[in-house]
């Protein structure tokens, strides 16, 4: 009896071992991702509060340190889309996009994971209407994120928070990547 304890706890072991180091993957990736973003600079006498459909390219490194722990760097550039809103009787525009800069933790349930993300943004915006004029700095940014991966291919999905200088931006996407 105590033989067949010893066989089933084995078995059982072995078949959950592959499920801890699925959707583990290390190594280079890239990947792109579809989203939402909605932009909000209210003022006294100025808003953009409105949403547009935009995109973004990332690539980065997972160092997948222990098996349910991935920590990862990734750059990516953004395009925030187009925003309209009105400045009194004037309708004003404003494009913006920018290179972001991020680390990244997950933690791994065999192949879903949970991530976080913290970063800084060097952001460009060009503005229409009131003024023509561009504007640009570097802010902080920051998201949460979940994925589900096998093998090299992970489908993921964010919620990303850019505190721009007098604007925010909440931006919800899909996105898939692939690990080299």
């Amino acid at each position: 009896m105590k033989r067949t304890h010893t066989l089933l706890a084995a078995a059982v072991l072995s078949l959950a071992a592959p499920a801890a180091f699925a959707g583990k993957d290390s190594g280079f990736y890239i990947g792109g991702s579809i989203a939402s973003s909605s932009f909000d600079s209210s003022q006294d006498d100025f808003g953009i509060d409105d949403s547009d459909t935009s995109y973004k390219i990332f690539g980065g490194y997972n160092f997948g340190i222990i098996p349910m722990l991935d920590l990862a760097a990734e750059a990516s550039y953004v395009d925030f889309g187009g925003h309209e809103g009105d400045a009194g009787d004037t309708s004003v525009e404003v494009e913006s996009s920018g290179v972001m800069a991020s680390g990244l933790a997950a933690f791994n349930i065999g192949p879903v994971g949970l991530f976080g993300k913290l970063g800084f943004v060097n952001w460009d915006s060009d503005w229409k209407g009131l003024t023509n004029e561009d504007d640009s700095g570097t802010d902080a940014a920051y998201g949460v994120g979940a994925r589900f991966q096998i093998g090299s291919l992970s489908l993921r999905a964010e919620y990303e928070v850019f505190d721009l200088e007098g604007a925010d931006i909440n931006y919800t996407s899909i996105g898939a990547s692939y690990t080299f």
